[in-house]
């Protein structure tokens, strides 16, 4: 692409048809972005048949893209599965298979009302979990009382003693007997979380319960708390990265007790708007894909369908949002194998020979993308997980709707491909801007931007006022956004527009023939 203009002005356009975008003739055909990856349908018919028949009728309803909904129904059976199996892709080669979603959408898209019809179940679940406990509490506080009496009482004996220059050999092996019998908490299950930090995490899987899911429908509260500030950014990335391995942590602690977890599982769905997260990036200098935090990811970043919603009525039932909650039920009352120490022993799911043979195949193909020139080079970071990705799926789509008594079969594996192929190209067309030249990721956003904004608004022109006050982070002063549509101009996709005093972009309507996808 040339970014440098020659000393010709950019065109001012005062014919009013070709202002509002109309006179179509006037128009060049549009040079494609360097970053433009095209978008794809989410591959819904990939769903087993129950979870795909929930997640289209939360769509009917609520309007909300589909990748959001699906991705909000694949983090309920996720959080729901990986405390009960781990997979086997190959010898030496096991895991959990608890998944990382980020979903990228606008303010407005019904993120937290699509994540509430698929967790229906587990919150009952869990409130009911809290309730049984309630004696099991009482008998421990009063057993925890009573130990605390006798500790205090022996140490009490021993200051005496040794105030007297006596021996205290005696007592002091009865505190250490007493200090080996002291009761513990009982385990009540607290399987979601919202806006706790890392910190908060890692002692509720230590000493709570050791499987959990990190679910915000604004996910700024996650990236933007102080558990991610400057300081702590490094060492809770890590975390969030060691316990999507599933491998121990050790907490040590100067001032309180500490700790380690060990055999957790978790989930981790954020649903986060564009803004805030191209924020978090600068914040994080490089270590939110240096770290590899983000190619832990399956990314989706659907097109608003905001200014497409006309009104529904909610429907009377939801046969088949029962019956994906009932089968969420169903898998949590199953007992759950946790060892004396509190670490998760889950059960081993192998892949069948022929869903093996599709799993190698995947991998073989992602792994010849990854070379210089391959399709998934600027993104291979998260492409080298995409494998990884689709056998954890697999398994989750299998114990879903086949149990957890045989092999992942083939076509579980065949539908988890679909689906992280979908999300690989979600990464490409998200990520594959920020490895770009700076003029030329500024462009792919406001390029972005505008279509979106022209969509919604079902118009061709945007004022560069609104522009200032509502586009893209960083591309909001005047001499960057005139800098930026140059780059769009020489493309043909947009022109600037001057009628008096008020100046606007207006964009090549052979750009928005197209309606946007849901």
């Amino acid at each position: 692409m040339n970014t440098v203009l020659d000393q010709r002005s950019a065109p001012e356009v005062n014919d009013r048809r070709a202002a509002e975008g109309t006179d179509t003739e006037a128009w060049p055909v549009p040079m494609p972005l360097v970053a433009c990856v095209t978008p794809e349908p989410y591959p819904v018919d990939a769903l087993p048949c129950a979870i795909r028949a929930a997640v289209e009728e939360v769509q009917q309803f609520t309007q909300a893209p589909v990748a959001l909904v699906a991705s909000s129904a694949l983090a309920a059976v996720s959080l729901a599965i990986q405390s009960r199996v781990d997979v086997q892709r190959a010898a030496k080669l096991t895991g959990p298979v608890g998944l990382y979603l980020l979903t990228v959408a606008d303010s407005g898209e019904r993120k937290s009302t699509c994540e509430g019809f698929f967790t229906t179940a587990i919150r009952a679940w869990q409130a009911q979990q809290a309730e049984s406990a309630k004696p099991l509490l009482m008998e421990h506080r009063a057993a925890l009382d009573a130990w605390e009496s006798k500790r205090a009482g022996l140490k009490e004996k021993i200051r005496q003693l040794a105030k007297n220059g006596k021996s205290t050999a005696v007592h002091d092996d009865a505190l250490l007997e007493l200090e080996r019998s002291k009761p513990q908490p009982p385990r009540i299950p607290k399987l979601i979380y919202a806006d706790a930090t890392p910190e908060a995490l890692k002692w509720g899987l230590s000493a709570q319960w050791p499987s959990a899911a990190v679910l915000s429908s604004e996910a700024g509260v996650v990236l933007g708390s102080h558990g991610m500030g400057k300081d702590s950014l490094m060492r809770n990335l890590s975390t969030l990265n060691q316990l999507w391995d599933g491998t121990p942590i050790y907490t040590e602690r100067r001032t309180s007790e500490s700790f380690t977890v060990n055999g957790a599982r978790l989930t981790v769905a954020l649903q986060v708007q564009e803004a805030t997260l191209l924020s978090f990036f600068e914040r994080s200098g490089g270590l939110a894909r240096g770290s590899g935090f983000l190619a832990r990811f399956l990314v989706a970043w659907p097109e608003s369908t905001q200014g497409f919603r006309p009104f529904v009525e909610a429907p009377e039932l939801w046969p088949h949002v029962a019956s994906f909650n009932k089968r969420i039920e169903e898998i949590l009352d199953q007992p759950v194998a946790i060892t004396d120490d509190g670490a998760l022993s889950p059960a081993l799911l192998q892949l069948a020979p022929g869903a093996k043979t599709a799993w190698i195949t995947l991998h073989d193909a992602i792994e010849r993308e990854l070379r210089s020139g391959g399709e998934l080079y600027d993104v291979r970071d998260i492409a080298s997980k995409a494998a990884d990705n689709a056998a954890r799926l697999a398994t989750l789509l299998h114990a879903f709707e086949s149990g957890t008594d045989s092999a992942v079969a083939v076509e579980a594996v065949e539908s988890a491909s679909r689906i992280v192929a979908w999300h690989l190209n979600e990464a490409r067309r998200f990520f594959g801007e920020l490895a770009l030249p700076p003029e030329v990721t500024n462009a792919a956003r406001l390029d972005t931007w505008l279509l979106r904004h022209c969509r919604s608004e079902r118009s061709c022109t945007v004022s560069t006022r609104t522009i200032q006050q509502y586009g893209p982070v960083g591309l909001r002063d005047k001499a960057t956004i005139d800098a930026t549509v140059r780059e769009l101009i020489d493309l043909g996709r947009a022109r600037l527009v001057q009628d008096g005093r008020r100046r606007s972009i207006s964009v090549n309507p052979a750009l928005l023939a197209v309606e946007p996808q849901s």
